[in-house]
């Protein structure tokens, strides 16, 4: 298993929880990657948003490939996943970006393609907002410049929403073919322009049954394509870990008593209008990205074991969201990783 965190770029990840200690600063956010470093971390995803849908759309948020550069520049083994939406982005300027970012960071730039949901964050940053299946159509066309500049020598393309004619990129990125194209998506459509575009697959956070099902069901789709097998499936999730369970029902039960603040706004957006298979609940709310679904709650040896059967079921990856950030992440890399991998070397054997 390999392990990411989410980086804290919007001041937590707690809708419920006013004060996070844990600053949308760069500072902060440096301090958090090199620990990581330390803590045998292997990614971060940094999210691309021009507000702040956790914390209120009036709070402060990092922008996320500036803040992706930087980080690039003062770290060293650790992979920098960021997000791309085609919406906000021209393709060509994204892909001479990328490669910069790749150079800066030795080949550990990768990029998580998100096909974008917020109408209003739209509206206000001069997005292209359009119906859900219209939006991966704009997705494969960006993916096809995307890929043509890193690829091609002298690229030309037209499409219905991107028009490049004899453009070059030197220098092409560092990893060959390409950065690591990621993505998310659940509906029919979505997975269509993922198996056919993209290298891997990430996930919101579900039970293992659910987790098991998609992997298989992309597994399948990708083969049906003739293309090579998905790099990695990865999924979202929040940890808590305590001593005890009922310290962890304890935190459990702070952080999911819900108040209706700035950063429900965001949130009423994503469940209207993104086709997940959204339940609403006080646990899909509380924590973004459906991070509590997985339940990723308890001991150390609780939260392990269910580590474990995720792998068992094909997943590769966590990305996980933690507060406080830094404190909760060593507890984790300290408590939880030596546990998994003891585990893993039992079964071996």
């Amino acid at each position: 298993m390999k392990y990411g965190f989410w980086l804290p770029i919007f001041g937590g990840w707690l809708r419920n929880v006013e004060n996070e200690n844990m600053p949308p600063t760069f500072d902060y956010a440096k301090k958090v990657i090199q620990s990581a470093e330390e803590w045998g971390y292997d990614t971060t995803l940094i999210a691309e948003l021009y507000l702040n849908d956790i914390k209120g759309t009036d709070r402060d948020s990092l922008e996320a490939w500036s803040t992706a550069a930087g980080l690039a520049a003062v770290t060293d083994k650790i992979e920098i996943m960021t997000a791309v939406r085609p919406g906000f982005h021209n393709p060509a300027v994204a892909a001479k970006m990328a490669s910069n970012i790749d150079h800066i960071s030795n080949g550990r730039f990768t990029l998580n393609v998100v096909s974008a949901w917020w109408e209003e964050e739209a509206r206000q940053y001069g997005g292209a907002f359009t119906a859900h299946d219209e939006r991966y159509d704009r997705t494969e066309e960006f993916l096809d410049v995307l890929k043509g500049m890193w690829h091609e020598d002298t690229f030309s393309y037209k499409g219905k929403y991107y028009d490049v004619q004899n453009a070059k990129l030197e220098p092409k990125p560092v990893q060959k073919p390409n950065p690591i194209l990621y993505a998310g998506g659940e509906s029919p459509r979505g997975k269509q322009a993922i198996v056919e575009n993209c290298d891997a697959y990430v996930m919101h956070g579900g039970t293992i049954e659910e987790i098991a099902s998609k992997i298989a069901e992309m597994k399948v789709l990708r083969e049906e394509k003739g293309k090579e097998p998905f790099q990695s499936f990865g999924m979202a999730a929040y940890i808590i870990c305590r001593d005890t369970e009922e310290e962890a029902l304890e935190e459990w039960k702070r952080i999911t008593d819900v108040k209706d603040t700035g950063g429900y706004a965001g949130y009423q957006d994503f469940v209207s209008k993104s086709q997940l298979e959204q339940q609403v609940k006080l646990n899909d709310y509380s924590v973004s990205n459906r991070g509590l679904r997985p339940n990723l709650i308890g001991t150390p040896e609780q939260i392990a074991e269910r580590i474990v059967a995720y792998e068992d079921a094909g997943l590769d990856l966590l990305l996980l969201q933690f507060s406080p950030q830094l404190e909760e992440m060593e507890r984790f890399s300290k408590q939880v990783m030596p546990v998994v991998e003891k585990k893993r070397q039992e079964r071996e054997y």
